[in-house]
């Protein structure tokens, strides 16, 4: 438990603001004199309480004690919110229109909600080291095994293949449930990765990665999923930044780990056992994470291309379109910096660290306009001047080109929030899941054949001149959003995909089901928790 106390001297106007419940960081209701309880909040426990006296030496004035304790729902992420929290419950100076902080949701979550969120968190860390292993790690394990860079190249393309796993897997989760297809796969992911570890051939390493990236593949797309099904509506663009960031602190966790590599030849080996440290975390997580309020209420099955050809074909085009373009501009920087502008591998480190660490900035800007202003200008503006950036940062030298290149990776990062929901949000629950696992499979298709398409290109021009010819595949993406993607900004689900019944309310929160609630959706058998 937390707990703020301000002693202050007020007037009546104001003490009329501290006397009357919270509609700010918190929703109240009243409970005894003086007293304030949670109607609605991220909290699992709160209260205030206000004592007024006179003030001694002015009467028009009260000496006003003002305690209020808290815990926040949030597991495991409990310690990085506390400070604001108290921050934001210290003012005295109330407001009444709803406004959220600058570092808060848009809309007011409540405790299911910041619980949930919590709980995805912990899984996107997860994910983000397991999504990075190969690809820090391949170069090492080829050295051992005498393997050439076109070898390491052919193991990181069929990896890809494991897109083919994760859309069966996450197809799955629209019979049997988000949860535990969710869980199987993170805890799956890591036993299979640590596998990886006692591969005596480049070989074998690739097949066990070809499994373990399926997994992870799915488990990527579950967090989006479920993010959009439990999170208010004005929200879920906040949701999916917040879980890219601390899926990024995962990516991170495994560069920190990187140096284990050169503590002998088979040294990268112990990046692939570390993932085991990360079961107890899961445990933790399926102790928080429920099923999805939307997959336990009655809902229609729906066939993905029948009931939504439209809205199939636009968005997967769109995906392929993207990826296209992101796979190459990604993926060959690094030879790009290497063969065509001379840098070291401790210079390659600093461009990458130097010119995509602050994309963080995009993310948090791009996720709170999706949320409050809208998802089509922003996704459009960030795919369009993103990729845009990119080419020209490929067509510079010198600090130009750092420049470019971090701009373009801010710009095409305050797309990311709001195009991981396209998917889960444009399609009906009982669907849901499979459309977001092919249009998954499609997006891997764009990045092959992205990839074949430059290095056919780069044999008549530079790399510079090749991105520019497939600069027209994300024009062409940002047109696809701009005027045929609807809008789906602080819309409810339902709304947007009418087959699916609306929600009940209970205690002020669309569907804010207890986590113990045994709920099953209709012919699925799977308990809420």
């Amino acid at each position: 438990m937390a707990t703020v106390v301000n002693t202050v001297v007020l007037d009546q106007a104001r003490l009329a603001g501290l006397l009357a419940p919270r509609t700010d960081v918190v929703d109240e209701v009243p409970d005894g004199e003086g007293g304030f309880v949670l109607d609605r909040g991220p909290f699992s426990q709160y209260r205030r309480t206000v004592s007024v006296e006179p003030d001694a030496q002015d009467p028009t004035r009260s000496r006003v004690t003002e305690t209020t304790t808290f815990r926040l729902a949030v597991p495991f992420w409990r310690v990085l919110f506390i400070w604001p929290f108290k921050h934001a419950l210290r003012s005295v100076d109330r407001r009444q229109d709803r406004r959220q902080p600058a570092w808060a949701p848009p809309d007011l979550m409540d405790a299911r909600s910041a619980t949930v969120l919590g709980a995805l968190c912990s899984a996107a860390l997860v994910a983000g080291y397991l999504g990075t292993v190969i690809t820090q790690t391949i170069t090492y394990a080829a050295g051992q095994f005498g393997n050439s860079a076109g070898d390491q190249a052919n193991t990181l393309a069929n990896v890809r293949v494991g897109a083919l796993l994760a859309m069966v897997l996450v197809g799955a989760a629209d019979r049997r449930g988000r949860r535990g297809i969710l869980l199987f796969s993170a805890a799956t992911s890591c036993v299979v990765t640590a596998a990886g570890a006692l591969a005596p051939n480049l070989l074998l390493l690739g097949v066990s990665q070809v499994v373990a990236g399926g997994l992870t593949t799915t488990l990527l797309l579950l967090l989006a999923i479920i993010a959009a099904e439990e999170m208010p509506a004005g929200s879920r663009a906040y949701a999916i930044s917040v879980m890219t960031m601390t899926g990024a602190l995962g990516a991170g966790m495994c560069l920190w780990a990187l140096p284990l590599a050169d503590t002998g030849p088979g040294g990268w080996r112990i990046l692939y056992v570390l993932p085991l440290l990360f079961l107890p975390l899961l445990l933790h997580v399926s102790r928080h994470l429920p099923e999805s309020r939307r997959f336990v209420a009655p809902h229609r099955d729906a066939t993905v291309v029948t009931n939504h050809a439209r809205r199939f074909w636009v968005l997967g085009t769109m995906f392929f379109l993207v990826s296209a373009f992101g796979a190459p501009a990604t993926q060959l920087l690094n030879e790009f910096l290497r063969t065509d502008r001379g840098f070291s591998a401790s210079r390659i480190s600093l461009f990458t660290i130097l010119t995509s660490t602050p994309g963080f900035i995009g993310l948090i800007i791009g996720g709170r306009i999706a949320d409050v202003k809208g998802r089509r200008i922003i996704v459009t503006i960030g795919i369009v001047f993103g990729a845009l950036l990119t080419v020209f940062s490929f067509s510079s030298h010198g600090w130009p080109m750092w420049a470019w290149n971090l701009v373009g990776t801010v710009l095409a990062a305050t797309a990311g929030p709001a195009l991981s929901l396209y998917a889960p949000e444009l399609f009906p629950t009982g669907s849901r899941a499979r459309a977001n696992g092919i249009i998954r499979a499609v997006s891997v298709a764009g990045s092959y054949v992205g990839l074949r398409l430059v290095g056919r290109l780069v044999t008549h021009a530079d790399l510079g001149h090749a991105m520019a010819i497939i600069l027209v595949g994300p024009v062409i993406a940002g047109g696809l959003v701009l005027f045929l993607i609807p809008e789906t900004a602080r819309r409810e689900l339902e709304d947007i995909n009418p087959e699916d019944q609306p929600l009940p309310v209970r205690g002020g929160q669309l569907g804010a089901t207890d986590r113990d609630t045994d709920t099953t959706a209709t012919g699925s058998g799977n308990p809420l928790s």
